[in-house]
């Protein structure tokens, strides 16, 4: 019981986050077009869009921005890339401009600090 309990919390916070970082995109003027999308290589946290631009972005909580950044490793980034083409596929006027990987870090309080073109297919 006590490890379904922690999954759930860890769940939770997750999504906590989630929503801070996508809260943080549309204050800059972004609308978040996909939450928590599945494609050919796993998850992507938020898919977000402007006019000119599409930015996946990896989100990472922890107690510090420096501990959220260390949760990020090239297997997992090379795993969004894959599925990152796997969605631009389907996109039925080809991508836009701009196609951006970005990594979002949150802490214990809360405050996000976004990393834009934070890494990119290998």
């Amino acid at each position: 019981m006590h490890r379904r309990l922690a999954g759930r919390m860890a769940y939770l916070a997750g999504e906590a986050a989630e929503h801070c970082v996508a809260r943080e995109y549309e204050r800059r003027g972004y609308r978040v077009a996909r939450r928590r999308w599945r494609g050919p290589g796993g998850e992507i946290d938020l898919i977000i869009r402007s006019r000119d631009a599409l930015v996946f972005v990896e989100v990472k909580k922890g107690r510090d921005f420096a501990c959220a950044a260390q949760r990020v490793g090239r297997r997992q980034m090379d795993r969004i890339c894959v599925s990152a083409e796997g969605f631009l596929a389907d996109e039925p006027a080809g991508p836009p401009g701009d196609v951006r990987f970005d990594v979002a870090l949150v802490d214990g309080a809360g405050a996000v600090q976004i990393v834009e073109n934070a890494f990119g297919p290998a």
